[in-house]
């Protein structure tokens, strides 16, 4: 177990994973902070697809 646990903390793959890891957080939260900023434009985009779709279709 201890060569296991010190074989991975020399390995530089785990520092990588860990970099990667990172890089993905950064980018959604991004995502999350344009998801909130653009919230009232996508609601009104779904709005009027909704409108459109139910406008068109047969009943």
């Amino acid at each position: 177990m201890m060569k296991l646990l010190k074989r991975v903390r020399l390995s530089k793959s785990g520092a990588s994973a860990a970099e990667y890891a990172l890089i993905l957080a950064v980018i959604g939260g991004g995502i999350v902070v344009a998801a909130i900023a653009l919230k009232g434009s996508i609601a009104g985009a779904m709005n009027g697809s909704a409108n459109v779709i139910s406008t068109n279709s047969p009943t």
